[in-house]
């Protein structure tokens, strides 16, 4: 058997961007979506809107309530550390994902169409990110094998700062804001 003389040219090694820097956030598959989510948890905490006092608060009192698809001028949004009861508290995910928008109808399914509503999500929400142009943060889970330890250790989930909805009173919620959840490292 007759030895070939000729030498194998090194194969040239491509660097293949990730999927979240080559698509836009509309173009991207169901899978790819879902997967930018970082599974912190800031998603499912309460939210206060805080208003100054006017006609809307006095209908309000009235019990008739008003639309919160976007904040309007003289209202600040607050968070609490309160959470819902869905959520599993140490591994920040929904334990009836599938399910969360019958089981809690406020519960907001975040899409590649409704994203320009995102005011209630956290600055440090993967897909506000992308979103704004900022980036994938460092800590995110897919820059680290999937695994979400780099985030809790960041600070940047709900683990261990969070108590259930289900053991607050709905008017104690003002007793339990919190800023943490406005933190954004990078």
């Amino acid at each position: 058997m007759k030895k070939s003389s000729k030498k194998s040219k090194p194969l040239k090694s491509k660097t293949i961007e990730p999927f979240w820097e080559q698509k836009t956030l509309g173009e991207m598959t169901e899978q790819e979506w879902e997967s930018l989510c970082d599974g912190c948890g800031k998603c499912c905490l309460h939210k206060i809107i805080e208003e100054e006092h006017d006609e809307e608060a006095d209908l309000e009192d009235e019990g008739i309530q008003q639309p919160t698809d976007f904040i309007r001028e003289g209202e600040e949004m607050l968070y609490t550390n309160v959470v819902c009861y869905l959520l599993n508290d140490k591994t920040c995910n929904c334990t009836k994902y599938a399910e969360r928008t019958k089981l809690v109808p406020d519960c907001v399914k975040l899409t590649q169409q409704n994203l320009g509503d995102i005011f209630f999500m956290p600055d440090s929400c993967t897909y506000r990110r992308l979103h704004e142009g900022r980036g994938m943060p460092s800590w995110h889970p897919l820059l680290h094998k999937g695994k979400k330890a780099e985030m809790h250790k960041a600070g940047m989930s709900v683990r261990g700062k969070v108590i259930k909805d289900s053991e607050v009173d709905l008017y104690d919620y003002e007793d339990h804001i919190v800023t943490w959840p406005l933190a954004d490292l990078d």
